[in-house]
């Protein structure tokens, strides 16, 4: 096996190095150091690690502060392993410094990743430390109250409440967001043209409340994703792409983003999707498949999500990606999602009205993508529905050119352009 995150080797003990990774273990996720192995992988030996063991032993506790968790095991009489495990009293600091894996390589961590690791090992988020404005109003979080929950004004024990004031720190980060003015960056939307060089539209939404920079953000959705169609005697608002998709995705970004980095949550318009890239990567402790099958359980920004619960913004904590994905249901083309170590991405398509299917079209649509050119008789035998419904099915994805067919008569098949 190659050297990796979480996995680094060492051809023996004499090096101090190493701290480095155990700090790094210990600062941000569980990992190996086996000793007496190359960093080609193969096997040099440890000559008496039993004896190396109590060495190591004694080099880690007294060069990593606090002492982190850690178990020492010999494996064939010739290598150790040392498995470093995150600890909960962070920073783990070797020579005075926090580090962190870069892939198989060891780094010193950043300012700012530095204060974040001190917040986490006090079991504190950048929400709740003491706002450095304190002289702050709440118009628009005092309407939105108004309107959701029936208070009948703003109070300092409504503030109390919602854990946006407190007597001993005054008012938090939380409360900063949420005020009608602040410091912080926002929401920066583009919308574009026919390329990334022809720019139609540009709006940023910064130094204002969330709450606004949400509002603000639907209108300009709703500027270029919605149109209205007249059927009969009635008006209708159609989405291209679907509305419920579009905030959730924005309240989300609101929500998970890391508000102590100084970057905007950045809303691509193109012609046929839309992409939304917020700041700070997955919560600790949550993994890429947990956060895609909707099972995030740990909010970055538990006061901000608190209060979108309460205003009705977002509804179940965890459920983001999974009403994202419910709005497409019928749709051919999917949502994507894309998560780097500092960022995640969320890819909205446009959903044309002529690209909505009907649960049967659907499942005709399903066939034809595991089996490629497939007669109608043999359609009407895997789907069990009627040569009339078939017929129907397969006339309305001809015309909304999803799918093609090739041949003539009983020997027709179709197959997905």
């Amino acid at each position: 096996m190659r050297e990796c995150k979480n996995l680094e080797y060492k051809g023996n003990t004499g090096s101090n190095t190493f701290m480095k990774t155990i700090s790094a273990y210990a600062n941000y996720g569980d990992g190996k150091i086996v000793f007496g192995v190359s960093d080609d992988g193969k096997v040099v030996g440890i000559s008496n690690p039993v004896e190396e063991c109590l060495n190591l032993e004694n080099k880690i506790n007294d060069s990593i502060k606090p002492v982190p968790e850690y178990f020492l095991e010999i494996q064939d009489d010739s290598t150790i392993f040392l498995t470093v495990y995150e600890g909960r009293y962070k920073p783990y600091l070797y020579k005075g410094k926090a580090y962190k894996r870069n892939d198989p390589a060891t780094v010193e961590v950043e300012r700012m990743e530095y204060n974040r690791l001190i917040l986490e090992g006090r079991n504190q988020s950048f929400e709740e430390l003491p706002s450095v404005e304190q002289k702050l109003t709440f118009s628009e979080l005092e309407e939105e109250l108004v309107r959701t929950l029936g208070i009948r004004e703003m109070s300092t024990d409504i503030l109390k409440t919602l854990e946006l004031y407190s007597e001993r720190d005054g008012f938090n980060n939380a409360a900063a967001l949420l005020a009608d003015c602040n410091s912080f960056k926002g929401v920066d939307i583009v919308r574009f043209g026919e390329n990334i060089d022809e720019i139609m539209d540009r709006e940023s939404y910064e130094r204002v409340s969330i709450l606004i920079q949400l509002k603000k953000s639907m209108e300009m959705f709703r500027k270029y994703y919605q149109y209205e169609k007249i059927e009969g005697i009635e008006r209708k608002v159609l989405d291209k792409v679907p509305e419920r998709a579009f905030r959730e995705a924005m309240a989300n970004a609101l929500v998970h983003r890391m508000w102590d980095t100084p970057a905007s949550v950045k809303v691509s318009m193109f012609e046929d999707r839309i992409e939304i890239s917020s700041p700070g990567g997955l919560p600790a402790g949550i993994s890429e498949d947990e956060y895609l099958n909707g099972q995030i359980s740990i909010l970055r920004n538990p006061i901000i999500g608190n209060i979108f619960f309460r205003l009705r913004y977002i509804e179940k904590f965890g459920t983001g990606i999974m009403r994202i994905n419910n709005a497409y249901a019928n749709a051919l083309k999917k949502p994507s999602y894309k998560i780097y170590e500092n960022s995640i991405r969320v890819v909205l398509p446009v959903m044309a009205t002529d690209n909505i299917l009907t649960d049967f079209e659907k499942a005709i649509v399903d066939i034809l993508v595991h089996d490629d050119a497939v007669t109608r008789a043999e359609i009407e035998k895997m789907t069990g529905a009627g040569k009339d419904k078939t017929i129907r099915a397969l006339n309305a994805l001809l015309e909304k050119n999803i799918i093609g067919r090739k041949g003539a008569g009983r020997g027709t098949r179709y197959r997905i352009l």
